[in-house]
């Protein structure tokens, strides 16, 4: 907590090294029994998490499957919709596509699925490549509060979410450690109220006025 600010964060953890792991696993299973060409299968890693996340599928893929997986990540910085609203400059980061994407199913990989636009940026990013067959999608985390209408092929966990709250991935490759996290701000109340002031405790105001 932070007294000179007046908050609290609270962490719960969801999903624990152990889960991911098994997360993936599932997932991997799942996409080698949809697509059964997957001579015709590319994975592609969203930046920055996304990027391990599909490193991970393609071993496993290859480890069921005895077929190594091309492999490629993508950057959308430059494709985000809130470019012009930003008064940063984005961080750009490296785009790798090994093979052609011509007639090629994808998968897009990605840590979190929240509003739908990362993706949208992702698809965008992804057919200036190229003229895909198919285009699917793998994350870890659906946290729901779709803006746009975008779904995920692929789902670790479904994890209902408000939107005060953050959905934190940390994987070993980025992060040191692997875990998925709710993290939650609340305001916290000062132990006195001095008269005349009005104080804000979790959504409400409180104290004597005048």
């Amino acid at each position: 907590m932070s007294a000179a600010r007046g908050i609290f964060m609270s962490k719960k953890i969801i999903l624990t090294a152990a889960d991911i792991r098994r997360a993936l696993i599932r997932i991997a299973h799942e996409i080698i029994e949809r697509n059964k060409a997957i001579e015709h299968l590319i994975l592609v890693g969203v930046h920055t998490r996304g990027v391990p996340l599909a490193k991970r599928l393609a071993t496993s893929i290859e480890n069921l499957n005895e077929l190594k997986i091309p492999l490629g990540t993508l950057d959308i910085s430059l494709h985000r919709d809130d470019l012009s609203s930003s008064n940063l400059p984005p961080i750009v980061h490296h785009t790798d596509i090994p093979a052609d994407i011509n007639d090629k199913t994808i998968v897009l990989v990605d840590d979190v699925l929240y509003t739908g636009r990362s993706v949208r940026a992702a698809m965008d990013a992804l057919i200036e490549k190229g003229r895909p067959q198919s285009i699917q999608l793998a994350v870890l985390i659906d946290r729901g509060h779709r803006e746009m209408p975008i779904r995920a092929d692929y789902v670790g966990k479904n994890i209902p979410s408000s939107r005060h709250e953050e959905i934190r991935v940390k994987l070993v490759e980025t992060d040191g450690t692997d875990e998925v996290a709710t993290v939650s701000l609340a305001k916290t109340k000062p132990l006195r109220s001095e008269p005349g002031k009005v104080g804000y405790f979790k959504g409400s105001y409180y104290g004597s006025g005048k």
